[in-house]
């Protein structure tokens, strides 16, 4: 079976339209008014969530460059493993966020030089 990109533009142009309409045809014989509207939680969530990540990643480089000073300062509650923990946890959460957006520019890319 072959699947040309007009037919699949055409399917979907129609699925669009049905999805526009105000009254629907009946899905697997439930009529479409007593189809509940589910919205999906994560969708509205997902800029917050974001933005919580990168601010997560920004404390971490702070507090990493704070217990450095601290102990180059010669405070004695700070000891040498525990700036080597925060570098490690700052450098582990930026090269996270580096390969994060790496991947979505790669799938942007993707995207846009899709054919249509």
């Amino acid at each position: 079976m072959k699947i040309g990109s007009d037919s699949l533009y055409a399917e979907m142009q129609k699925m669009a339209i049905g999805a526009n309409s105000p009254i629907q045809n009946d899905v697997m014989g439930i009529p479409s008014q007593s189809i509940p509207k589910v919205e999906n939680p994560t969708q509205a969530k997902f800029g917050q969530l974001l933005s919580d990540a990168i601010n997560n990643v920004n404390d971490l480089g702070y507090e990493s460059k704070h217990k450095t000073t601290q102990f180059e300062l010669g405070d004695q509650s700070v000891s040498l493993a525990d700036v080597m923990i925060a570098k490690g946890k700052a450098g582990i959460a930026f090269e996270a966020t580096i390969q994060v957006r790496n991947k979505v520019i790669e799938a942007y890319d993707k995207i846009i030089n899709m054919p249509v």
